[in-house]
């Protein structure tokens, strides 16, 4: 466990706002700007921006979740990190599980701050902004691990970035349908649903992103 805090305090040094990585508060901007553009688009209709805001700010986050990815593992995976990390007899899975942990903390709390003003932008009344806050809380975990695995895989590849936001939309939708479909249902079987798959992918992600890096770095 002390491997595992001393990667995930290095990872958070450089995926949180103001780390080296660079992309922390990119995905924050990103999700406020669609919330202030989508009611220029469709106009002032109240009734229409209540209606369909809570799937907006769904599109928003699994959006702005694909902006870290560029810089989620290739830049380590090129400066040697990893092979300096197996050196020292630590896993890849173990490298991957630290930086799922840290992913996640770099951009998902502060998106579920955001939604708050996105939220009253959007005319959302105070029941759909919970259903939606803790179905972001519930999905944006796997949407973390789908993020990470995509990036493990595509980060040696030339054009990875574009790539992987190709492959993550298609991969998330799951998340997406059960995560926004609970604004429309009256019980809690589309939130349960979302966090149970998002459970899974995240107990699946450090061992896939640990194999793809395992097997660029021996490539």
């Amino acid at each position: 466990m002390s491997t595992l805090a001393t990667l995930l305090r290095r990872d958070l040094g450089l995926l949180l706002p103001g780390g080296r990585g660079g992309a922390g508060v990119l995905p924050l901007l990103f999700f406020l700007a669609v919330a202030m553009l989508y009611p220029f688009a469709v106009g002032p209709d109240a009734q229409l921006l209540a209606r369909t805001g809570g799937g907006v700010i769904w599109v928003a986050a699994l959006l702005a979740a694909i902006l870290p990815l560029e810089k989620l593992v290739s830049d380590d995976l090129e400066a040697g990190v990893f092979d300096q990390l197996a050196l020292r007899g630590v896993s890849e899975e173990w490298a991957m599980l630290s930086r799922l942990i840290a992913h996640w903390l770099a951009f998902a709390p502060l998106l579920l701050v955001a939604t708050l003003p996105a939220a009253a932008l959007l005319g959302l009344s105070g029941e759909t902004t919970r259903t939606v806050l803790f179905g972001l809380l519930a999905g944006t975990p796997g949407l973390a691990a789908v993020g990470l695995a995509v990036a493990a895989l595509t980060a040696s590849l030339r054009g990875g970035a574009a790539l992987a936001g190709l492959m993550v939309i298609p991969l998330a939708v799951p998340i997406l349908i059960f995560g926004a479909g609970s604004l429309a249902r009256p019980d809690t079987s589309g939130l349960l649903l979302a966090a149970a798959i998002s459970l899974g992918l995240c107990a699946l992600a450090p061992l896939a992103a640990g194999a793809a890096i395992k097997a660029a770095r021996e490539s």
